[in-house]
């Protein structure tokens, strides 16, 4: 793991409430890293809800098996992540690692194993021990604490530089309710559906069916549009849970995903899935600038996402923002092999205020001079505008330097 802290990394936490009904605990197993924690245990009370999105990867891990699996009965009683070992690609051994973990979990927090949500994140393709942690989950259980959401990021971490975590407390009703979320994740980010790991709890009171659609409809502007290197891990696991604690509080209970008192909670939601989204991208491995990438002009907004998408992964586009060139000729690569509809005669480039290219040339009043100082900042806005309809979309992404070679030229040594 980097010793280095990300220069984007936020320059103050916000201080984490607890969240009613929710107990956090982790430990030093030793899966792979020494002397720092790497397994978080999340319990929840019960009549706890819960939705998920997952990874579409063809190759997912086996934890991610399992949590679809228990998805469907919609509650939830107990969270257990390890970091260090992905339990990926680990075919029979991996579905006995995940079982015995579950029944461990269900024992410990004295509920039904499909009542248990388990995530891994870590290299590919080794067996998980589940023996190595499986005896501590009791004692975890038993000593989690409302006040650990730090400590719960920390404990997920790999090859990231920062733990990730982000709050919020709005109204349901006329009641105060609090929605904590966490994140991992700083390589392999191209998330589809959700991000490598991400875990939201709130004490509100929504049943299953509306966590799902607010959670479903939540990721397509947040963790859906962010990447780093273009590829989507086999472990993107993002849960929201509901204790539903604050109806003791006088919180409505919300049934149906059209209740306009949601209203608040909707929108507070999406903040912190993009807070945290933006957190992985600023951590991503070896990053050093943050980009954000806007497509205008396009035939439709899913047209735009995947043109944004084309410039965004584009190592010729994140190589030159690293070295602070701002080469507009790769922007114009990227538009050209997205495969989307494009007229190279109406395409219009911008990076930050500089209006480098317009109407199919460079721009007469283009300044090399102004740009290049532009680019030293640590947040670059790149637009292109299609000039073909009125379909927009927005992703984020980060540079591409050395650095990021040489962390995934040694990750598994």
């Amino acid at each position: 793991m980097s010793v280095a802290f990300s220069p984007l990394a936020p320059k103050k936490y916000p201080k984490m409430p607890g969240v009613e009904g929710v107990r956090i605990a982790t430990a030093e197993a030793g899966i792979k890293y020494k002397n720092r924690t790497d397994l978080l245990v999340m319990t929840f009370d019960a009549g706890t809800t819960v939705a998920g999105v997952f990874t579409r990867s063809k190759c997912p891990s086996a934890p991610v098996d399992f949590c679809r699996q228990n998805l469907g009965a919609g509650k939830a009683r107990v969270l257990v992540v390890n970091s260090g070992n992905a339990n990926a690609f680990t075919g029979k051994k991996g579905r006995e690692s995940t079982s015995m973990t579950g029944q461990s979990a269900a024992k410990a927090a004295g509920c039904s194993s499909s009542e248990v949500f388990l995530a891994s994140t870590g290299v590919i393709g080794e067996p998980l021990d589940a023996g190595k942690f499986s005896h501590l989950l009791s004692g975890l259980v038993r000593d989690g604490k409302p006040d650990q959401w730090t400590e719960a990021a920390r404990a997920i971490m790999t090859t990231d530089t920062y733990p990730k975590v982000a709050t919020a407390t709005v109204k349901l009703g006329d009641t105060d309710v609090v929605i904590n979320g966490i994140a991992k994740g700083a390589g392999m980010i191209a998330p589809d559906m959700a991000t490598m790991l991400s875990f939201v709890a709130t004490d509100a009171p929504i049943a299953a069916p509306v966590l799902q659609d607010l959670l479903s409809r939540g990721v397509g502007k947040t963790f859906n549009a962010v990447t780093v290197d273009s590829d989507t891990s086999t472990s993107d696991t993002l849960l929201l849970f509901a204790t539903g604690a604050a109806a003791r509080r006088g919180a409505p209970a919300i049934t149906d995903p059209k209740d306009a008192r949601l209203s608040q909670f909707r929108r507070a939601l999406g903040r912190i899935l993009k807070n945290l989204a933006l957190q992985v991208v600023r951590d991503g491995e070896g990053a050093r600038k943050q980009i954000e990438v806007t497509v205008t002009g396009a035939k439709s907004a899913r047209s735009a996402k995947r043109v944004a998408l084309a410039i965004a992964n584009s190592p010729l586009v994140k190589t030159a923002v690293a070295g602070e060139d701002a080469n507009w000729g790769r922007v114009v690569m990227a538009v050209g092999k997205a495969g989307e509809p494009a007229d190279r005669d109406r395409l219009s480039i911008w990076f930050g205020e500089h209006r480098l290219a317009h109407e199919g040339e460079r721009d007469p009043a283009y300044s090399e001079e102004a740009t290049s100082a532009y680019m030293k900042g640590d947040d670059i806005v790149i637009r292109a505008d299609l000039g073909m309809g009125r379909g927009q979309a927005t992703v984020w992404t980060c540079d591409l330097t050395k650095e990021y070679v040489a962390i995934n030229g040694d990750y598994r040594s």
